[in-house]
């Protein structure tokens, strides 16, 4: 896989996850995909299954991408998420390819938190800068 070819993808899902064009969005999993939430527990064996829980998604999603970095099968995405506009958390999408179709995907949340003192002295200062200039700010979901 090719960056341009996940960065296209990613951006359709996130185009149309948690609405009632889940079908869209879940073109780019192979039907035997596995889905896991390590921080939960729950994982999700196969597209049906996945894409039936998403169609049901009670909550407006607005992404923030921030990166996407891999090569060859092997792919990272990074950003914010928002939760009908609530405050953002961050997200990291791990995913597995096999041919063009995800066949493997790992999903982690985290909410912000204060950066210690005790650090400072070797933080980098002003704001983070951004990683990707040919992300979109925002994809708002559920279309």
């Amino acid at each position: 896989m090719e960056y341009e070819q996940v960065r296209d993808m990613l951006l359709h899902q996130w185009t149309y996850t948690g609405g009632p064009n889940e079908s869209k969005a879940s073109e780019l999993y192979h039907d035997d995909v596995v889905l896991e939430f390590p921080q939960s527990g729950e994982w999700f064996k196969g597209k049906a299954d996945q894409q039936g829980w998403r169609e049901q998604y009670p909550a407006k999603l607005d992404f923030q991408p921030q990166e996407i970095r891999g090569s060859g099968d092997l792919w990272i995405a990074e950003g914010l998420l928002s939760y009908d506009g609530g405050e953002p958390l961050h997200y990291v999408k791990i995913m597995q390819f096999r041919d063009d179709k995800v066949a493997r995907e790992t999903l982690y949340f985290a909410d912000p938190f204060p950066a210690p003192e005790w650090r400072k002295p070797w933080a980098a200062e002003g704001p983070r800068p951004k990683r990707q200039h040919d992300l979109p700010e925002h994809v708002t979901g559920g279309n």
